[in-house]
């Protein structure tokens, strides 16, 4: 994929949050820094950084993708109260286990998403 600038931006924008913004989130931060820039034009950059492999999709379902900097394994929670989401680490070994149980399936990957609230949303409840 050859460069372009509109690409760069995109993955600036992913790469400079933590916060895993979804394609709206992004094309609403830069379409001021790059005229003519589309919406379309955010999904296909972003699609295409996630095949290269520089960003990390992440899927919940019944809502729009969000995109990851981080590229190590790990997890994300969903919080039912604000809509951020955060990664999480978790022990995979009873995943793990629970896969190697099943020899008749051929399990290529899984993704675990958590649904809750996340910390700041936690303490203004406790309060």
């Amino acid at each position: 994929m050859r460069y372009s600038r509109q690409r760069e931006l995109v993955l600036r924008q992913v790469q400079s949050r933590c916060d895993h913004p979804t394609a709206d989130d992004i094309y609403l931060t830069i379409r001021d820094d790059c005229p003519g820039l589309s919406l379309g034009t955010v999904y296909r950059n972003l699609n295409g950084l996630v095949e290269m492999g520089r960003v990390r999709r992440v899927s919940m379902p019944g809502m729009a993708d969000r995109f990851d900097r981080t590229l190590t394994d790990h997890d994300h929670l969903y919080c039912t109260c604000c809509g951020r989401v955060e990664d999480v680490q978790l022990d995979k070994a009873p995943i793990e286990q629970a896969i190697a149980s099943r020899p008749d399936l051929s399990i290529q990957r899984y993704s675990l998403n958590l649904y809750g609230l996340c910390s700041a949303c936690r303490e203004a409840a406790r309060s």
